[in-house]
Order: C-alpha cells, then sequence, then structure tokens
C-alpha cells in the first residue's frame, strides 16, 4: 500500500523575518509541521541575528539559505511592530518616525528583494503582515505604525503586479488585535474603556488564538490561493469588513 505524504509543504525552504517573536514562533511551527525547512531572521534570536534595515546583510542571508537548503519558496515578513513608540503625534519624535517606517516599510521591501532572485527561480510566494491599523483607525496603535502598515499594502499590490508575470505571489495579511506578549502588553495597559470599545466592535465576540493567524498565512504560502495575488486579508474576526 502507497503511503501518501499529505503535508503542505513539504521540501519547502521557508525564510521568515521576525522569527523570534510570539507570531514568529508560532509561525515557524506551522510551516514545520506541514513539511517545510525554516530560517529565522531576527536580532533578538533568529537563525540569523540580523536586522532588517540591513539590505546587504539581507542579501547574503538570502544567498546562504539558498545554497543551504538549494532553495527559497517562501518569504513569510513579520519583522515590524510599533516597537516601543508613542501612540499619539505630538509625542513623536523624528527618530521614532524613522524606526517605524524603517523595520515595518523598508525591511519587508528589503527582505522582499533579497529573496525574490530565489523566489523566481521556484515560482514561490511573499506574504507580508500588515495590521488592522493600517486599515481603519485603531485605539490601540499609534499614527506611525498605521502609516507603515498602510505603506505595505500598497508594496503588495505593486510588487504583486511586477512579479506576477515571473509566477511569484505577493500576499498580506491584517491582523487584528493578536495578543502576543508584546502586543498583550499594550492592550493591557490601555484605559477600561477603550479596551471594552475594541472588544465590542469584534463581530465574533472574542479575542483570537495565534493559529487563527498562523492558518491564514500558510494558506496564502501554499498552492491552496494559488490564482491569489496582491491581496490584503483581513484576519480580525468581523471588527473591520471592508467593501
Amino acid at each position: 500500500m502507497t503511503v501518501v505524504n499529505s503535508k503542505r509543504f513539504d521540501g519547502r525552504a521557508v525564510l521568515v523575518t521576525g522569527g523570534a517573536g510570539g507570531l514568529g514562533r508560532a509561525v515557524r511551527a506551522g510551516f514545520e509541521a506541514e513539511g517545510a525547512t525554516v530560517a529565522t531572521v531576527d536580532p533578538d534570536g533568529g537563525d540569523y541575528p540580523v536586522d532588517v534595515t540591513d539590505a546587504k546583510a539581507l542579501d547574503l542571508v538570502c544567498a546562504e539559505v539558498a545554497d543551504r537548503y538549494g532553495r527559497i519558496d517562501v518569504l513569510v515578513c513579520l519583522a515590524g511592530g510599533s516597537l516601543g513608540t508613542p501612540r499619539s503625534l505630538d509625542e513623536l519624535e523624528p527618530s521614532d518616525v524613522d524606526l517605524v517606517l524603517d523595520v515595518n516599510v523598508k525591511g519587508t521591501l528589503y527582505a522582499c528583494r533579497a529573496a525574490l532572485p530565489y523566489l523566481r527561480e521556484s515560482r514561490g510566494t511573499i506574504v507580508a503582515c500588515g495590521s488592522i491599523g493600517g486599515r481603519q483607525p485603531s485605539p490601540v496603535t499609534g499614527i506611525a505604525y498605521a502609516t507603515a502598515k498602510a505603506a505595505v499594502g500598497g508594496l503588495v499590490r505593486k510588487l504583486a503586479r511586477e512579479v506576477g508575470p515571473d509566477g511569484v505571489r505577493v500576499n498580506a495579511v491584517a491582523p487584528g488585535l493578536f495578543l502576543t506578549e508584546r502586543v498583550g502588553a499594550m492592550f493591557e495597559a490601555l484605559p477600561d474603556e477603550e479596551k471594552a470599545a475594541v472588544r465590542a466592535e469584534i463581530a465574533l465576540g472574542r479575542m483570537p488564538e495565534l493559529r487563527e493567524l498562523v492558518e491564514p498565512v500558510l494558506f496564502l504560502a501554499g498552492e491552496a490561493s494559488s490564482y491569489v495575488t496582491g491581496v490584503t486579508l483581513d484576519v480580525n474576526g468581523g471588527r473591520f469588513m471592508p467593501l
């Protein structure tokens, strides 16, 4: 009797930026459970302790990953966040704005550029990370973060059009409030009335589990979404419903 291995990413090599964070660890585990070999980029404990704002370092990482595993099939760009910067425009320093835009926008762009030669060879996929905060005003996130995540959506659409003829698909997830350690601390610091308002806006009436974001990432990275590109998939329990 022939046993068919049904793991979605058998033989695939996946590179995850921001891979040492709570979401990054969960995404790595999700891909590995489906047969993938995963390498992570993160200055705070990734396989490659590289800052995503260092374009040359990312070029070297991608070359090494491709040499080690023979290919890169999927790039997942999770490096980002508000990075401890103030939410209010009046409190933001220029250095705060630079930090958030550099990591979220430039870091995503540089990682895509570094991985694309290998993704073109494998006809692979990119999954970037937007945010509900870049899709509508959110009490949890600041204006620099909202600006950066809105820019990621534009990057995804433009890049999808540019590399589509090469067979490379580019999409993004836009998470709602997934309570990783960092985001959970931000949420708990909000006044009680703001926390209650956020919960009241969620159509499903509950906070999410990390697995409920991992699976959409795997979907966009895999063959089940083979005719989907240039899309930002909202994963927020119905808190934001675009037209």
